[in-house]
Order: structure tokens, then C-alpha cells, then sequence
């Protein structure tokens, strides 16, 4: 029978008032598991308590000005259950809109069920976001299937956490009547005794074992045995095991990632840093984002660029030029849509600053060969007429190869500050981090010069890649080895280049 609270609270949610805290289950590690719906209602969050299974990268979903509430650890040790429902019961009487953000899925070992009755107990709107449970998602990314035709046609999943709930509240020698396969949740440190009574229970001593460590993440490692061999194994929680003719399996696919476990530095701005991250993460890397700079507007607050954008409408230029992404942002923030360009011829330098304009509408006139200044100058036609005006929005700081090349060539240039690039101030816990990582990333001349003024020259990863041939060249000037460069001079090619320099065989080496 469902309590009266608990009915009135539904009727609430339901029917009139909004929902004000949300239970969403972060899933087991990696941060792609993350429904849909756990991503829509952290993006409007105003509070959000979290735990320490829930990856950082997710915290990020939410708005920069939502309070974010550590739960899952304290000076002390981790904060008491009641004190966590206490803090949402007090947030949610306030209005706020609050996401506890749960490893795994709310309702799976995850004392969701707790949460939401004291929530209901005091009238509070409230909503379920399932999340991908670990029971399942953490053999998936093993290669384990839980079934699998002709060898299993049913799972269980339960929790060998304490002692006293192995010994008690789990029937362990009725689950090896039972058959099919065992998920065994938080049961490392009692393995023993959970191997005994199945075996008690009339399970064969052959019965294949896998225990997986840090599952969907790029920690992951696999050890695999037999039930009687599970006791003597080295495994360390927090693990998953599968018991059953299952875990004999071996689908692997996640730990053939060639970056697999590997930790890269990515020094963009906080607004750019997500593309090349994404890209070493579905690689298996675990990126560690350590922003060098960030982008700011111009000095003259837009002014000057909204004079150009005003006169590109008016069919002033017979060019415009455009050297990054970030420059062909800002520009379109001043225009009506794509019309404005009229009769001007398009440049761009680099794919990815194609890519850009081809996503406003625009089709480039011209994108060289060599992604830097020099080739744009090389395959730049001379002007009709001389003095005719070309527009080149960019960085405030720039280099003045390609406004000089293009003056000298006959053309009036019209250099229009669009954004600045202005020095971050990492946080030194991050600096650390980083210090220790297998590689870093430096996508322009500025993140090299201002990532050494916050970490030093002596704190820089062994391998340090480079976008471009400008990008290395200041690395180089710094005292910095740059170990590879990307041939293409984008985002995927600076990928290509830190796989290849971290695993030229293509293949990870984790278990």
C-alpha cells in the first residue's frame, strides 16, 4: 500500500505544482551514459548535489552559476545519508530546482528510494531520472553480455557491500540453484565468503568470474578466473563481478580503444575545449581540461566590428577573410544572416574554420592547402582594382604575416578586432593533475605561452603535441619539445597525431 504522503506528493507533480528536485542517476562512469533527461534538467538547475561516482565532466551540464554540493566526501569522511536528505528536503522547501546527481541509477543500491520518501513526507514535487545501472553497463563495456542465448536466460543482481549482508540478507546457495547470471555489486572485500556459499550452494568451482575495476571508465581493467579462484585473485574495489557460463565470454570493444586510459591535457578556452575532448574520450583518454586562455570581447566592446558588419552589408568588401571559428562567430552575432556577404568572396583558414562558415550558410571561396597565413597568401588572387578592401576579423594579438602579405599584393585591409584572447587562471589542483599526464594539446601559440606562465616549463607532460607549425614554433621558442604536430591542422588531426604518438600499434593495452 502506497502511503498517503507519497500519493499526495505524485498528485502534486502531476497536477499542479512543478517538480523542484529530480533524482538523476549519473550512470556508472562514463559521462555518455547520461539520459537525455538527466542532461535537459541539469542545464536548468539551480542546486545540484552530487557524489563522488558521478564523473566531473557532468557538473559542467549545469548553468556556471548553479550551486554544486559535494555529498560524497568531507573532511571527515563521507557525509551521513541523513544529512544529504536533510539538504534536499531544505533546498526543495525553498523552491530551488535541484538535481541529486547519483552514481548508477537512483533506484538500484542507490538509496533513491529513501531520498524520495522523505521528500514526499514533506510535500515536496519531486521526479525520477532513471540512470544506466552499473549491473549492466559495466559488463557491456567488459564485453560481457548478462544473457546470452543457450547460456543464460536470466540475471540478479545484488550487493555484498557489509559482511553481515552476505552472511544474512542474501540466500546465496539459492541463487546457484537458481541458475543464469550473478551480478555482484560492492562484494570485492567479501568475495570469499560469497565463493564459498555459491560453491555450498552446488555452483561448479569452474564457473567463469570476471571482476571488472572502474568499469566504463578509462581506468577500466578486467580480471577474469573461476569461482574457485575468485578468493586468490588481485582486485580492489570499487569493482563489478560476473558470476555465471557468461563471464566466459569475452566481446571486447572498450578496451580496444587506443587511447584507453590514457590522460591528455587540453589547454583551449573553456567554450572550445569540448570537440577535442569528446574526441579523446570516445578515443578511451581521459581528458583533463586545464583552460590556458580565454576568449573575451574586443576592447572597443564590438564597436568596430559592427561598423565592418554594417559595412560588408552595404557591399564594401570584395573579401572577407576569416582566419578562425571563433572570428566567424562573433562576426555573424553582428549580421541579420548570411545575405550580408552580397557579392564578397569568402577565405578561410583551416577546415575546421570552413566547417564554421558552412554551418552559418556560407560556402568558402577559398580554404588553402597549408592551414596557415603563408598558404592563404600563396593561393590569394591579386585585386581587380588596387585598393580594393578586403575585411580580416580576428584576435586582437595576432600575427601581421597575412595582413602585410595581402597589402603587399594590392588590397586595402581592414584588420577588425573581433574577440580577445586573455590568459586563465587555472586551478593549481588541475595544474597537478596535469603535471603527471601522458601528453598535452596546444591548439594555437597563446595557449603554449600563457599554459607555461601558469604551470612552468618544467611541469609540461612527455609528449606534447602541436596544431600547427605557429603553435609549435612558439613551443619551441619557450625550450618546449613538441613530439608530434598535426598534418592537418584541426581538431581531428591534432587527435590523429596524440594517438599516434601514445599508441603507434593502434591498440590499447589495457585489460
Amino acid at each position: 500500500m502506497v502511503p498517503a504522503s507519497v500519493e499526495g506528493a505524485c498528485w502534486i507533480v502531476g497536477r499542479e505544482a512543478p517538480v523542484t528536485v529530480y533524482l538523476v542517476g549519473a550512470g556508472p562512469g562514463d559521462p555518455g551514459l547520461l539520459t537525455l533527461r538527466g542532461a535537459e534538467v541539469l542545464a536548468r538547475a539551480e542546486v545540484v548535489v552530487h557524489d563522488r561516482l558521478a564523473d566531473a565532466s557532468l557538473l559542467d551540464l549545469a548553468p556556471p552559476g548553479a550551486q554544486r554540493v559535494d555529498v560524497g566526501k568531507s573532511p571527515g569522511g563521507p557525509v551521513r545519508q541523513d544529512d544529504i536528505t536533510d539538504l534536499l528536503v531544505a533546498k526543495g522547501l525553498a523552491g530551488a530546482a535541484v538535481v541529486r546527481l547519483k552514481g548508477g541509477d537512483p533506484f538500484v543500491f542507490g538509496r533513491g528510494g529513501e531520498e524520495a520518501l522523505a521528500l514526499a513526507s514533506a510535500g515536496i514535487p519531486f521526479e525520477i531520472v532513471p540512470g544506466v545501472t552499473s549491473a549492466v553497463a559495466v559488463p557491456a563495456y567488459a564485453g560481457v553480455p548478462v544473457t546470452h542465448r543457450g547460456l543464460s536466460a536470466s540475471f540478479t543482481v545484488v550487493t555484498g557491500h557489509s559482511r553481515p549482508a552476505v552472511e544474512a540478507d542474501v540466500n546465496w546457495e539459492a541463487l546457484a540453484q537458481v541458475g543464469g547470471t550473478i551480478v555482484v555489486l560492492m562484494g570485492v572485500a567479501h568475495r570469499d565468503l560469497i565463493s564459498a556459499r555459491l560453491q555450498a550452494g552446488g555452483m561448479p568451482a569452474s564457473t567463469p568470474v570476471i571482476a571488472v575495476r572502474w568499469g566504463t571508465r578509462p581506468e577500466q581493467h578486467s580480471v577474469r578466473t573461476t569461482l574457485a579462484g575468485l578468493p586468490g585473485v588481485a582486485v580492489e574495489p570499487p569493482a563489478t563481478m560476473v558470476i555465471g557460463a557468461v563471464a566466459g565470454l569475452d566481446l571486447a570493444w572498450y578496451t580496444r580503444r587506443p587511447l584507453l586510459g590514457r590522460r591528455v591535457v587540453v589547454t583551449r578556452a573553456p567554450d572550445q575545449a569540448s570537440q577535442l575532448s569528446t574526441r579523446l574520450r570516445d578515443l578511451g583518454a581521459r581528458p583533463i581540461e586545464v583552460p590556458a586562455i580565454s576568449l573575451a570581447p574586443p576592447a572597443d566592446g564590438g564597436a568596430a566590428l559592427g561598423a565592418a558588419a554594417r559595412s560588408l552589408a552595404e557591399g564594401r568588401y570584395r573579401w572577407v577573410v576569416f582566419t578562425s571559428a571563433n572570428a566567424v562567430d562573433r562576426l555573424f552575432a553582428q549580421l541579420r544572416d548570411a545575405r550580408a556577404f552580397g557579392g564578397a568572396a569568402v577565405a578561410a583558414i583551416g577546415p575546421g574554420t570552413g566547417e564554421a562558415l558552412a554551418a552559418k550558410g556560407i560556402v568558402p571561396d577559398l580554404v588553402p592547402a597549408r592551414s596557415v597565413a603563408e598558404g592563404l597568401l600563396a593561393a590569394f588572387p591579386a585585386p581587380a582594382t588596387p585598393g580594393s578592401r578586403v575585411m580580416l576579423p580576428r584576435a586582437a594579438v595576432a600575427r601581421e604575416v597575412l595582413p602585410d602579405g595581402l597589402r603587399d599584393a594590392g588590397w586595402s585591409v581592414d584588420i577588425v578586432e573581433a574577440y580577445r584572447t586573455v590568459p586563465a587562471s587555472p586551478d593549481p589542483a588541475l595544474l597537478d593533475a596535469a603535471a603527471t599526464a601522458d601528453a598535452i594539446c596546444f591548439t594555437s601559440a597563446s595557449t603554449v605561452t600563457n599554459y607555461i606562465a601558469a604551470a612552468g616549463a618544467d611541469r609540461i607532460p612527455p609528449v606534447v603535441a602541436s596544431i600547427g607549425p605557429v603553435t609549435t614554433a612558439a613551443a619551441v621558442d619557450a625550450g618546449i619539445t613538441v613530439a608530434v604536430e598535426a598534418s592537418e591542422h584541426t581538431v581531428a588531426g591534432l587527435v590523429d597525431a596524440v594517438t599516434a604518438a601514445l599508441a603507434p600499434s593502434g591498440l590499447a593495452t589495457g585489460g
